[in-house]
């Protein structure tokens, strides 16, 4: 490393919370599936910004469009009507399905905004006794880093002296609609689940999964959530992830690659039943809604469908998975993916997937490691078979490489 890339790094850890341990790259530019570090070296994108930036670093339409509307008005608080939320409203319920739209910031706030929602419905609607309501979630999920979320996370590092956490949930194991069923009472509001957990490593549920807890939620009038914060926009090779099984949630949580990257944008998308029972000044956000962040929006959605980034989110997903299957190393436990959402997990011998991204970075390609074996691979939508190609080659060497 250069001093000065040293010296942003040593900047960070004197007056920054501790509370990443990001790769030793300082990064300055992005175009594409690329991105360039100060010192000018290129990377191959394997992250994405955890599925943010899937649209590609910078795209020029949505640049275009944020720089338009911030010259014209950004933000104007909820306290009045502003001429971008009535088309974000229009232009994602019709690419979705959806019904009603709350826009928030984050992909946290979306969560949080789901569970005061259901909740309220179940009190009003379903009839549940006051303050019963009961929420069921998985083990090994990850929505967020609110206070309410990580109770009812079961990652220790999450939880530990964070506490006391807020009641109401139930965990159960993932991809198991059996636990499903027997989780299920009469004051059961909800299931919030990924359709494929990011953070756990990916891990896909068996097929017939969400067919079968479609039914379920339905039988119970229990209303179906799904968190495709990560997942949804094309992420997995269909537009939502729930496509996969042909299946409709009652609420559809997005965010993320909402915006392309480039501004924080999320959005509750529910039937009328849950959102319907919201009234004014029951639940809000100054920034939730504002005119930038709607065109920003609106840009980015846009840009997913007209350059047909879901489709080559199949097509190279497929190229992909079909290129990491094939390399042959006695290090590699178990690839998985579904569309550009995959994952090397390691064997345990073959020491920490820290090393391997590391590795990956001095070879031009930036991913990164989560619970301690597994590598995630998620580049930009936009990446081209020959890309896929170039990064397969890098990740075979190095899959194969001899640490010892």
């Amino acid at each position: 490393m250069s001093s000065s890339v040293i010296d942003f790094i040593a900047t960070e850890a004197r007056f920054g919370a501790r509370n990443y341990e990001p790769i030793g790259v300082v990064l300055s530019r992005g175009e594409g599936v690329w991105v360039w570090d100060t010192e000018g070296n290129r990377y191959l994108d394997c992250l994405s910004a955890y599925s943010a930036v899937s649209q590609g670093h910078c795209h020029p339409k949505i640049l275009a469009a944020m720089v338009e509307q911030a010259r014209r008005l950004t933000l104007t608080s909820r306290a009045f009507h502003n001429d971008q939320l009535a088309l974000f409203y229009e232009e994602i319920a019709a690419l979705t399905g959806s019904h009603k739209v709350l826009p928030m910031n984050s992909g946290a706030e979306a969560v949080e905004s789901a569970i005061k929602s259901v909740r309220k419905w179940g009190y009003e609607v379903k009839g549940v006794p006051d303050g019963q309501a009961e929420i069921i979630v998985c083990a090994n999920n990850f929505h967020g880093r609110t206070l309410a979320i990580v109770g009812f996370s079961t990652d220790p590092e999450t939880r530990a002296h964070f506490g006391p956490f807020a009641p109401g949930f139930k965990i159960i194991p993932f991809g198991d609609a059996a636990a499903l069923e027997q989780a299920i009472t009469p004051n059961t509001v909800a299931f919030l689940v990924e359709p494929i957990q990011g953070e756990a490593g990916v891990i896909i549920p068996p097929a017939g999964y969400f067919t079968k807890v479609r039914q379920l939620c339905t039988a119970n009038n229990v209303m179906l959530v799904l968190d495709e914060i990560q997942t949804g926009l094309g992420r997995t090779g269909k537009l939502l992830a729930e496509q996969h099984e042909g299946i409709e949630a009652d609420v559809t949580l997005l965010g993320k690659a909402l915006s392309g990257g480039f501004y924080p944008v999320s959005a509750v998308l529910s039937n009328n039943d849950v959102l319907g029972t919201l009234r004014p000044g029951q639940h809000g956000s100054t920034f939730g809604g504002n005119p930038l962040a709607c065109a920003v929006a609106r840009a980015a959605l846009r840009v997913l469908v007209e350059e047909g980034m879901v489709e080559n989110a199949a097509r190279q997903g497929a190229r992909f998975l079909e290129g990491l299957k094939d390399i042959r190393a006695n290090t590699i436990r178990e690839v998985r993916g579904r569309g550009l959402m995959l994952a090397v997990e390691l064997h345990p011998e073959a020491g920490r997937a820290r090393r391997y991204c590391e590795a990956l970075q001095s070879k031009g390609i930036l991913a990164k490691d989560t619970h301690e074996q597994t590598i995630r691979i998620a580049p930009p939508l936009v990446i081209t078979s020959d890309q896929v190609d170039w990064a397969l080659e890098r990740l075979a060497s190095t899959l194969t490489q001899d640490f010892s």
